[in-house]
């Protein structure tokens, strides 16, 4: 792949589209980065240029799908999303996992070449823990198990009798992982590494803060399944001041959204910064993370998305509150 982006410039491109989590976009750009060079190495001698799939952690509404999704789109790649708990509950694993890898050959326009190069995404794997006999345990293991070959990379035969071949699809993996903290707490500690003076207490701390395999397996996910997820990163509780950025920083930020399609029809939308703050208060309180910010805005732009274009004469929107009315005004009078 001649055109490969560095590690840096896909980083740089995230960035645009995602805000806060460096060290998720970091360690995305540096796996994606080491798999598409793999792909591109012949292989040396008997050294085996072997796949590692990628497992994301953190909170509903920390921007797991859109990293991926965002990812997808940097490297014109083809990509789908698929929910842990769906398989779960199927009867057919096998079938359900077959039409996620059809999804994703339709996305790649029929193309299977292109379809092995995708990236597939599965949300709530947490869901999927074995514990304490419950009746989804057994199920959870065997979607697990279900998954191990797909991800190790094996042909897989659509409904249309073509084969996929899994072994360069990048599988990344999402869940919130509740209750992972304290099992962190209990295994945090690297009592059997001498340090000294010269050593640096960033990289101990990185370390300590190191989710490894035992705590997976400790959590509920089986050896097999935690051992093709060798990359682990997590994503943090967005803050106030970070959800206000989501709202009008990104390129397609929603306030943007809103002010382009107002500006189409010449009225200039305008929005206090201190509504961007209701709003980041708001999102917290109802704890669904950023998926919220979107359902906000609208709310907030409905009386105004509705009077618009029956009045020509409004030509600009000032909003001062969530708590107010919108004021629409008039073109200014000429100076």
């Amino acid at each position: 792949m001649p055109d490969l982006l560095k590690p840096s410039q896909i980083v740089s491109r995230l960035a645009d589209h995602v805000i806060g989590q460096d060290d998720a976009k970091k360690t995305l750009a540096v796996a994606v980065y080491a798999h598409f060079r793999r792909l591109a190495a012949p292989a040396a001698g008997s050294v085996e240029l072997s796949k590692s799939n990628i497992l994301l952690i953190g909170p509903t509404g920390t921007g797991k799908t859109l990293l991926c999704d965002t990812l997808a789109g940097i490297l014109d790649l083809p990509f789908v999303t698929a929910d842990a708990t769906s398989l779960a509950q199927s009867r057919y694993v096998g079938d359900e996992i077959e039409a996620i890898l059809h999804r994703l050959v339709d996305r790649a326009g029929g193309d299977l070449e292109r379809a092995r190069r995708g990236i597939v995404f599965i949300d709530e794997i947490d869901k999927l823990k074995a514990s304490g006999g419950e009746a989804r345990a057994s199920s959870g293991e065997s979607v697990q198990h279900a998954l191990l070959k797909i991800m190790e990379g094996a042909p897989v035969k659509l409904r249309d009798g073509r084969h996929l071949d899994t072994t360069h699809i990048l599988f990344i993996c999402g869940g919130a992982f509740v209750g992972l903290d304290h099992i962190l707490s209990q295994t945090q500690t690297f009592g059997f590494i001498a340090t000294t003076a010269g050593d640096d207490q960033r990289i101990l701390d990185r370390l300590n803060a190191r989710i490894k395999p035992t705590d997976l397996l400790e959590f509920g996910l089986i050896p097999e399944f935690a051992g093709r997820l060798p990359i682990v990163t997590r994503l943090h509780e967005l803050t106030p001041e970070m959800l206000e950025r989501i709202v009008t920083e990104p390129k397609n930020a929603i306030y943007r959204q809103f002010r382009a399609m107002l500006a189409a029809d010449g009225v200039d939308l305008h929005v206090e910064p201190g509504v961007f703050r209701q709003m980041a208060d708001l999102a917290i309180e109802y704890k669904a993370g950023a998926r919220s910010l979107r359902g906000i805005f609208e709310e907030m732009m409905t009386d105004v998305m509705y009077a618009v274009p029956d009045d020509p004469a409004i030509r600009r929107v000032v909003i001062r509150s969530l708590f107010e009315p919108a004021e629409l005004l008039p073109a200014p009078p000429p100076a």
